[in-house]
């Protein structure tokens, strides 16, 4: 069945490849983004679809469509970005989540949330079920993110036992693979830059805090099973199990590059959790989900992605990135 669908943030990493598959399976796209953190290139080759539109437009005003679907993925996700401007952070989760839900209540249509293990804080129950409600700071610098994304779901959950407004909610873990921001500040999009400029890797903290890498086509295949099911609302951790400290991931890329650069030693920033991996024991069951792609072979498609680009096209989007 063929659906109307609006993807918001639908120009940013995720969003311009979940866009891309959708048209690909004959609905009707309308990609809603305001092109803060996200590139208009990303979309560019959709733009001459006659199934897909652009609309440039801020979550955090509403918006009036007819739609059937709605993945809300609109808001900076990296560090650097969400911390330029918190308040603003914040208004995109709640006056985003707000927004849309109305939109969803009001066109009746089924809405995901992209939500974040950031919700699990620095965690203490280790891997992480949907069920661990997190070790959190709420004043921290990275709060702005963290508790806005607890604020959408607790919306989404609201909208949904009030009105019956039909909801999903995914937990996204540690995603990377091409179309990444090269300027976005993670520590994949860093590690690799870095490399292919042949400048030292900057390495926050001794490098033993641990990641779990889920690659870009493999998250958004659980998300995309996850909104077309009828079993579960969610929350569903969508993430690859398969842990790695960063020390292991910059000696892989460094690897992958072929060069040989050395590694600096930084300060780990305020709240950074040192350790994060899925159990995704509810999306093997409820939706036939697991990762596929090795960290490996990612890798090495994302570096060829980031050396086939012209970097010249990339704006950093904040000084602080």
């Amino acid at each position: 069945m063929k659906h109307r669908i609006l993807v918001t943030g639908g120009s940013g990493f995720l969003g311009s490849k979940l866009c891309e598959n959708l048209v690909q399976e004959g609905h009707d796209v309308v990609c809603l983004d305001n092109l803060f953190t996200s590139q208009k290139d990303n979309i560019t080759p959709l733009l001459g679809a006659g199934n897909f539109e652009f609309i440039r437009h801020d979550v955090t005003q509403p918006i009036w469509l007819e739609v059937d679907q709605i993945y809300n993925l609109a808001c900076p996700a990296a560090p650097g970005h969400y911390q330029f401007n918190p308040v603003k952070t914040m208004k995109t989760s709640v006056l985003g989540a707000i927004n849309m839900l109305g939109l969803a209540k009001r066109c009746r249509a089924r809405i995901l949330q992209a939500s974040t293990s950031e919700v699990y804080g620095d965690p203490d129950v280790h891997p992480q079920p949907e069920s661990y409600r997190g070790s959190v700071n709420t004043l921290g610098p990275r709060a702005c993110y963290d508790e806005g994304k607890r604020a959408a779901e607790t919306l989404f959950m609201d909208y949904h036992r009030m009105h019956g407004v039909d909801v999903r909610i995914i937990r996204i873990f540690n995603t990377y693979g091409p179309q990444m921001h090269p300027f976005d500040g993670r520590v994949v999009s860093n590690f690799i830059m870095q490399a292919l400029h042949k400048d030292e890797l900057t390495m926050f903290g001794d490098g033993s805090q641990t990641r779990s890498f889920c690659y870009r086509d493999d998250l958004l295949d659980g998300m995309m099973k996850l909104m077309n099911q009828d079993q579960v609302v969610g929350p569903v951790n969508i993430g690859n199990p398969t842990e790695f400290t960063i020390m292991e991931l910059a000696e892989l890329v460094l690897k992958l590059s072929e060069v040989n650069c050395k590694i600096s030693h930084k300060p780990l920033p305020a709240d950074d959790p040192l350790q994060r991996r899925p159990d995704i024991t509810l999306a093997k069951s409820t939706l036939n989900w697991e990762p596929k792609v090795h960290l490996r072979d990612g890798l090495l498609k994302t570096i060829e992605w980031f050396k086939s680009i012209d970097q010249t096209k990339y704006r950093a989007p904040t000084p602080n990135y």
